[in-house]
Parts: C-alpha cells; structure tokens; sequence
C-alpha cells in the first residue's frame, strides 16, 4: 500500500484566506491563480482538497457565517422581535466595517442570492413567532423582515464606500426609529 504525501498547508487557513479574498473582491474577481498566490498551495492542492474554485467558495462561505457574519444568526435569538431587529443592524454596522469592509453575502457570486432570500425568510419567521404571541400587530413580517435585510445590505454598501462604524451605528439607529409602533425619538 503506497503511503501518499502527508498535506503541506492548513485547509481552515486557506478558507480563511479564500473567504477574506472573495469578501474584499467579490466571486467573478477572484481566480484559481489569486487563490494559489494569497494561499501559497498549488492548484493541484486546491483541486484535490476542495473540489473547485465553486466549492472552496461554498466553504469560506460557511466560514463567513459561522464568523463575521454570525450575528444574523446570534440575532434571530434575541427575545423580542425589536431586539432582532436591533442585533441585526447593528451587528451589520459592526461586522461591516473590519478587514475587508463591507460583506461578503453582497455580491452576484455563486447562489448568495439564494443565501440573501433564504436570511429574510428566517427573520420573517421569527417576526411571524412574535405575531403569534402579540408582540407584534398589523405589520407584514416578510416586507419588515425585507426592510431590516435592505438596511443592513445598506449599511455593509456604506461601510465598503468608507463610512465609518459610528456613523453606521447611527444609520442603524435612525432606522430602527422607524419600526412599527415607534416614532422619531424626541
């Protein structure tokens, strides 16, 4: 039996590294070459560790919400649906604005539309649970759950254009004025 050579790098390094490549780049921008270069492994090693350029994305994906993205998840268990809302932008504020700035979700690449959809489908169900109990009334949990999606994709647009985190921290506040049953703070 013929003893293969053992792996010379770190697949978590290289997703990382792939992740943060995409992320400050965007999918198309990105080649097996740039991949190669920033990660020190050859195609080859690519290749044979992770299929293709498709599936060493799905993994820096994975990698990116289970990481810097991993609020949106955190905030979906928050007790009040206010407080979701809350988590949410102001995770993105603060998510959005460390190396690479901006998110890695935002962007045409391989199914992150799909990835986007399937988000505001979470937080309308966890705005549908708040319904149910009374928390929340007259308010059409999948168009808020759209809203609370589009501020944060705003914020993360904002935060890769160079505004700072403080100044996200305020856009999420200003739009959380706006949420149901609340008016412009005085």
């Amino acid at each position: 039996m013929a003893i293969g050579r053992p792996r010379e790098f770190d697949p978590e390094q290289v997703e990382d590294t792939a992740m943060k490549l995409f992320w400050q780049h965007g999918y198309d921008a990105v080649s097996i070459s740039d991949l190669t270069a920033a990660t020190g492994v050859n195609r080859r090693g690519i290749y044979a560790e992770f299929g293709s350029k498709e599936q060493l994305f799905e993994r820096a994906l994975q990698r990116y919400v289970t990481g810097p993205g991993g609020y949106a998840a955190e905030a979906l268990t928050r007790a009040t649906a206010r407080e979701v809302a809350e988590a949410m932008v102001h995770g993105a504020a603060d998510a959005s604005t460390g190396e690479p700035r901006g998110c890695l979700l935002i962007g045409n690449g391989d199914g992150l539309a799909e990835r986007r959809c399937a988000g505001v489908q979470d937080i309308a169900r966890r705005f549908d649970a708040a319904v149910a109990v009374g928390e929340l009334a007259d308010v059409d949990t999948m168009l808020l759950a759209r809203w609370i999606s589009a501020v944060c994709q705003g914020i993360s647009v904002q935060a890769r254009s160079g505004a700072s985190r403080a100044e996200l921290h305020a856009v999420a506040d200003l739009a959380l004025a706006g949420w149901p049953g609340t008016g412009p703070r005085t």
